[in-house]
């Protein structure tokens, strides 16, 4: 089973996504015509798209360059980004099923949100604090506008569940309610809840002597008024329905045949509470505050983040989601209990929870899914007989995930853990899997000697408690673990091997875009870059030496970080392209990140579009930037492509004083997005690329690819909204030719004599003449 790029978006995701089963089959030879291609392989240029249909006109007013209105709010971005992910549960284009994740996606990210970003601004509501976000919203009024938007949305997600159960039900996949069911069926669901329900069920009546017991985050209810059939009395209780069983129980039989777990509890509600009927009911569910404060003065961090974690379970309740049908009496007493502000409570004409619809797509109609995809595994490292450290000698090599195989990543560490060779390795870890072959591979090596440092991020949002047990697993083998700053993220991703050789010690390093994590990047897009120019690696050791002792480098020869130079960095190239408009000479930027937010580079992107620099923008995420206005950032265009895949890496061009693409441009990758907290608050990296195959690949594949993109697509527009370019299945598709396309450095000996498929330069393609 594929995983759609909803799941991208889920808690943990970088955060900013989650859990999956991901198919291997081969998608090679299922969509030849990708774009318009020429007889010798190389793609004619796409046109522009033209102005979306309905796009809203810009201000006729122009916005004062320094007021708060040149900015859209966080907060409403993120929610008009989920909303992109709700609308691809309704793309007709999508396979049913995969519709279905999207959905759940779409819920798992509101939920997330609820738990950090509207926690964060109840507590500042509570402290009374008045400061205003870039905006000009104080937090009671985002708050407001986020209440707003989130009933849109959640009625949104309710109508499409509505609107794909009768999708579903035409595909013969029910969920059905068990007032209908056959006997047999009855039968079968009796047994199942004696003996799979019933042993891990709690019936809680509650009284002056039965307490309502601690619901925990994402906790999930039955709300009961029960009447006492001999005493005469009424009696409230709840039933907390544990996490470890399923939602959506699979009745038996060769056709999809759903029911809830709430309404197979209802049935025998009898079992649980003998002698009482049931006069009303309901279910609900609550979010908590799961946000983590952390003393800097902390002396022991793995212990104060474990002591954290448990905190997080026990936060203050955020939002409490109800049936609508459930009565007012009953409602009022779980509002109650749970003390939750009435404005915090949300009735739901629909189903609570519809993050768990992810478990109705079933292994069995694979037919309703995205068709199996087996990425490559580049052929340059195969014309080395599998030998990383001779293909990275060889010449610079960038893989681009999910199309080309991690496994490239992990054949790389797992060489230098058994290579006699390799004395030493050093490796960040933000996020990994469950068993991460990263990890074992670590392991391996400090048990055979080496000397192993494993740079371990403890403030990895939601994977604390797994970043915890691996640090402790590598301290047995006797890899050195340090924890990195308390008052800085280690996000960059860096991975690095010294080996002895006959001329001495090299490096060979790894910079990566995306996570140390195997299943996210079969779904992620994101970029490995592997090199052993001794000034990368000089620079890798510099940064190692930074996070694990607080050396501060005063130089870095090529590489750029956060939060020494990295901002520095940013602003002396965005200004050179200013300078370069002005001088009449071609000034262009190309950017591609999940997130834009930070308010000094947006203003420097405003000066640069005040001074004819033409800027492409590809923001999956949150963009707090205005396109389109006019004096202030007409040369702007913003796009966001959702899809099948979910848009991870981060890419960086200037032109250089040459139209775009062209050789002689400035083409970097990065870990950081355009946010406050990456550029000031984290270890990120800027990378150069300048071999001229990498080069190539990353400016004329990847990035003119992504500009080209016509079935993913949505642009922004001056007044905050976005607009999705027609559904066409028959047009330009980025994901689809990143499929069906090799890249260029992974190509090798495939590349000499053969079609040049996709490989060629887009130079043909002039952007420099689009209309923003």
């Amino acid at each position: 089973m594929t995983q759609s790029s909803a799941e991208r978006a889920s808690p943990g995701a970088d955060a900013d996504l989650a859990d999956s089963d991901i198919a291997d089959s081969d998608l090679a030879d299922a969509e030849d015509d990708v774009g318009t291609e020429t007889s010798d392989g190389v793609f004619e240029p796409v046109a522009a798209p033209e102005p979306v249909q309905g796009a809203a006109p810009a201000p006729e007013a122009p916005i004062d360059p320094a007021s708060p209105a040149r900015f859209i709010n966080r907060e409403l971005s993120w929610l008009a980004f989920n909303q992109r992910v709700l609308e691809e549960a309704l793309n007709p284009n999508h396979p049913l099923l995969e519709r279905v994740r999207f959905l759940s996606i779409s819920a798992s990210n509101l939920d997330e949100f609820y738990m950090v970003r509207v926690a964060g601004l109840k507590a500042q509501v509570a402290l009374g604090v008045k400061s205003r976000s870039q905006d000009g919203l104080s937090p009671a009024k985002q708050l407001t506008a986020i209440a707003a938007g989130v009933n849109k949305l959640m009625a949104d997600q309710q109508a499409c569940w509505r609107q794909l159960l009768v999708e579903l039900e035409a595909a013969d996949i029910r969920v059905l309610p068990t007032a209908g069911l056959s006997e047999e069926d009855r039968a079968w669901l009796e047994q199942t809840f004696l003996d799979d329900m019933f042993p891990v069920l709690t019936p809680l009546a509650i009284d002056p002597a039965h307490p309502f017991p601690f619901i925990p985050n994402l906790g999930f209810c039955l709300a009961l008024l029960l009447g006492n059939l001999s005493e005469g009395r009424e009696l409230n209780a709840i039933v907390p329905i544990p996490g470890l069983l399923p939602r959506f129980v699979r009745l038996p039989g060769p056709d999809l045949r759903f029911c809830l777990v709430e309404d197979v509890i209802l049935m025998f509600i009898d079992r649980l509470f003998p002698g009482f009927e049931t006069r009303d009911h309901g279910v609900f569910r609550v979010i908590r505050d799961s946000e983590i404060e952390i003393d800097e003065e902390a002396e022991d961090l793995v212990k104060t983040f474990e002591s954290a974690l448990k905190r997080r379970r026990r936060g203050i309740v955020i939002r409490l989601a109800v049936n609508a049908s459930m009565t007012g009496s009953l409602r009022e007493f779980v509002r109650k209990e749970l003390n939750v502000p009435a404005e915090d409570v949300f009735p739901l004409d629909g189903l609570i929870g519809l993050v768990d619809t992810k478990e109705i797509i079933a292994e069995d109609r694979s037919d309703l899914m995205f068709p199996g995809y087996s990425a490559r595994f580049p052929e340059r490292i195969r014309d080395f007989g599998g030998d990383c450290f001779a293909a990275i000698r060889a010449k610079d090599l960038i893989v681009h995930h999910p199309y080309e195989s991690f496994d490239v990543v992990v054949q790389f560490l797992r060489q230098a853990a058994a290579d006699p060779d390799v004395v030493a390795i050093k490796q960040t870890l933000y996020r990994t899997s469950k068993n991460s072959p990263i990890v074992a591979a670590l392991i391996e090596a400090a048990e055979a000697g080496k000397s192993v440092t494993a740079m371990v991020e403890l403030k990895a949002r939601f994977d604390e408690e797994a970043n915890i047990r691996w640090a402790r697993d590598l301290e047995r083998a006797g890899a050195q673990v340090v924890y990195g700053f308390m008052t800085l993220k280690t996000h960059a991703k860096i991975s690095l091997v010294v080996r002895r050789e006959a001329s001495g010690l090299r490096g060979y390093v790894h910079y990566g875009t995306g996570n140390y994590h195997p299943i996210t990047a079969r779904i992620y897009t994101d970029l490995s870059f592997f090199t052993c120019d001794p000034l990368l690696c000089r620079d890798a050791i510099a940064v190692f030496n930074y996070m694990t002792g607080y050396a501060t480098p005063r130089k870095l020869e090529k590489l750029s970080i956060a939060p020494l130079h990295l901002r520095k960095s940013l602003a002396g190239l965005i200004r050179q392209e200013t300078a370069n408009a002005k001088a009449g000479l071609p000034a262009q930027i190309w950017a591609k990140m999940n997130s834009l937010v930070d308010r000094k580079v947006i203003d420097l992107l405003y000066e640069a579009s005040q001074a004819g620099v033409r800027i492409e923008l590809v923001i999956r995420g949150i963009c707090c930037l205005r396109p389109g206005i006019p004096g202030l950032s007409e040369t702007i265009r913003v796009r966001s492509i959702v899809g099948r895949f979910l848009e991870h890496s981060r890419i960086v061009v200037f032109a250089n004083g040459r139209p775009l693409p062209s050789a002689e441009a400035r083409v970097f990758m990065s870990s950081a997005d355009w946010m406050g907290r990456n550029l000031d608050g984290r270890i990120e990296t800027l990378v150069p690329l300048e071999n001229e195959t990498v080069h190539r690949q990353v400016l004329e594949q990847i990035m003119v690819a992504n500009l080209r993109d016509e079935t993913n697509t949505w642009f922004l527009g001056a007044d905050g909204a976005y607009r999705r370019l027609p559904l066409n299945a028959g047009g330009f598709g980025s994901h689809r030719y990143f499929m069906t396309n090799p890249s260029l450095s992974g190509r090798g000996s495939a590349l000499r004599g053969a079609n040049r498929r996709g490989g060629g330069p887009a130079g043909a393609d002039d952007l420099s003449t689009d209309e923003p």
